[in-house]
């Protein structure tokens, strides 16, 4: 069954952070991601990708699309032993961190901050973060959950650019687009979703990825990157990219 990619704008995307229906939609993702296991497909992957870092010094992550930080937090509980000491940033363009949430991250060694800010913002380099202003490695890990299906190919490929030129490691878990992912997004009333969750689920199945999509948008000048691509659990779609290391410089 070929499944042609269209994105269409989500629900959830256009509700007000206080709407009872948005905020019921996040508490749906969140039993979502459980059934998916997306965090112990991020936790892998990320372990994957950091395996040539050497340690001890403090890994400076970046959550693009953060959300409200939850999905991030179960990561960081799976790597606390890996990674003990991190700094995150949680972007947004919505203002969701609560001070629980901080206080989760704290209680396994990491340090997380919130940055209410557009994506494309970030990636034109308005109010960007303090240690993304370094490029190339001004972050030794961008992250992104469930995120970059919203935007069809010119924008993603800008934002991924925007990534590339950021960052010495990126992680991308997403939806895939598939029969069985789409059976599956048809069912998620049964974990008890409300209408916004069980609509927006079927639509980020149609705007998913799969085969190397992801990796066909990546850019392909300066940096030599090591890229990969794969399908991950029953649903999800992962790409990962590591800056190739010059010969002789030490790993960043």
């Amino acid at each position: 069954m070929v499944m042609p990619r269209v994105v269409t704008a989500e629900t959830l995307d256009g509700l007000s952070e206080d709407d009872p229906a948005a905020m019921r939609s996040r508490r749906d993702l969140q039993r979502i991601h459980r059934v998916m296991g997306t965090c112990g497909i991020v936790g892998r992957a990320l372990r994957a990708v950091t395996a040539s870092r050497p340690g001890p010094a403090r890994l400076r992550m970046l959550e693009l699309g953060a959300g409200d930080g939850s999905l991030m937090l179960g990561v960081a509980k799976s790597l606390k032993r890996e990674f003990p000491a991190v700094d995150l940033t949680l972007l947004d363009r919505q203002n969701l961190v609560t001070p629980a949430v901080v206080a989760g991250y704290a209680s396994v060694g990491w340090s997380a901050a919130s940055q209410v800010m557009d994506v494309f913002d970030w990636a034109a380099g308005k109010g960007v973060p303090p240690p993304a202003r370094h490029a190339p490695a001004g972050w030794d890990v961008i992250v992104s959950n469930l995120f970059l299906h919203h935007f069809d190919a010119a924008p993603l490929a800008l934002l991924l650019a925007a990534v590339a030129s950021r960052t010495t490691r990126f992680v991308a878990c997403e939806p895939r687009r598939a029969p069985l992912a789409l059976a599956g997004s048809r069912l998620v009333g049964a974990l008890g979703a409300n209408a916004v969750t069980r609509e927006d689920a079927v639509l980020s199945v149609h705007a998913g990825f799969r085969g190397h999509e992801i990796g066909a948008l990546w850019p392909l000048t300066g940096a030599r990157w090591i890229t990969d691509e794969y399908s991950a659990g029953l649903f999800s779609h992962c790409f990962c990219a590591e800056r190739a290391r010059v010969p002789g410089a030490g790993a960043p």
